[in-house]
């Protein structure tokens, strides 16, 4: 994920895009914050939706500024990390990066 994207969700749980660590302690409560965000992205979708140039589906031979642009919400770039706080949740485990 570009950290331009990431910095929605990495701001939310007070976390540097750069480097960092979630703990295992920390797990079960930024997985709250971050589903709660998600909740509420849905609420409005008009709204949460971004237009992403890094996104887009890109048929062969097409070149980028024909390829066709998808919108990509904020539950679609969350969904990675929530499946990984699921997991360091039940398994007691950190996610680490950066590193």
């Amino acid at each position: 994920m570009y950290q331009e994207h990431a910095q929605r969700i990495l701001d939310l749980l007070h976390k540097n895009p750069t480097r960092g660590v979630i703990t295992a302690q920390e797990a079960a409560h930024a997985l709250s914050l971050l589903e709660g965000e998600v909740a509420a992205s849905k609420l409005h979708p008009e709204t949460d939706v971004e237009h992403d140039v890094h996104t887009h589906e890109q048929e062969e031979g097409e070149s980028t500024e024909h390829a066709v642009m998808q919108r990509v919400g904020f539950a679609a770039r969350a969904f990675p990390l929530l499946e990984m706080l699921r997991s360091a949740k039940q398994e007691n485990e950190s996610i680490i990066w950066g590193i």
